[in-house]
């Protein structure tokens, strides 16, 4: 992708948001020479990799393969072994008309899909086999707190306000309904790490390959490295285990 288009995305995408009355946090709206200013006090932000995160999957293609997603707070995996950890997720996200995420499932996530306005959301679910296949087997989902039926490969729609549990290694792929407008979905989940924890059915990259055609409006969260002066100091990323592509 190159890097005016992801701009692009982030004015489209908090124009969205505003119009949705979804406010987003201060560290949202930094500029990279903020970015280079900021010390010691922001290592949270980089350790629970907060913020943006644009991808097209690798498509070259962000309309019909992509996601707009921010996250506004994380904890570490390390968390998930500390009886006082810090063991939820919560992200934002933009899915377009028609727009695509591809088929995945999470290792250990398991989440809350919420629209929380906007168009509607078509989910559609498989059972994952312990070799990590396609299930063909019936899939039982919490919506809203009522179980429900859907059939290997079968989808469900959720209108404004309605969202979804989706349990770890439940193969799960979304897009905005045609001729519903954009839709604003919410995530509230264990605590995320997309490096490690993202099991897609078909090879993607999870993580765009970025050309730099202009600078950026704002960094993206694998972005920090080249900016923030805190993470030079200390020579390595904090946190969790993996390193940031």
């Amino acid at each position: 992708m190159k890097r005016s288009e992801i701009n692009a995305i982030m004015k489209d995408g908090l124009a969205f948001l505003k119009r949705m009355n979804f406010l987003m946090p201060p560290f949202a709206h930094w500029s990279p020479s903020d970015w280079k200013r900021k010390g010691a006090e922001c290592h949270d932000i980089i350790d629970q990799q907060l913020g943006w995160d644009i991808t097209d999957f690798g498509s070259g293609d962000f309309n019909k393969v992509g996601l707009f997603l921010f996250t506004i707070r994380n904890g570490k995996f390390s968390d998930l072994k500390l009886k006082d950890g810090k063991v939820y997720a919560e992200k934002i996200m933009i899915v377009r008309e028609n727009q695509l995420t591809p088929t995945h499932f999470h290792y250990q996530k398991m989440e809350d899909i919420i629209n929380r306005g906007g168009g509607n959301l078509v989910i559609r679910l498989w059972n994952s086999t312990p070799s990590e296949k396609l299930a063909q087997s019936t899939v039982t989902v919490a919506m809203d707190g009522v179980q429900v039926k859907v059939k290997a490969g079968g989808t469900i729609t959720l209108k404004p306000g309605e969202s979804v549990c989706l349990p770890q290694r439940l193969y799960h792929r979304f897009w905005g309904q045609a001729g519903k407008g954009m839709v604003l979905v919410g995530e509230v989940s264990r605590v995320n790490d997309d490096h490690v924890d993202n099991r897609f059915f078909d090879p993607v990259g999870r993580f765009p390959q970025i050309e730099e055609d202009v600078a950026p409006l704002h960094l993206l969260y694998n972005d920090y490295a080249k900016y923030y002066r805190g993470l030079a100091a200390s020579g390595k990323r904090r946190g969790n285990d993996c390193t940031c592509h």
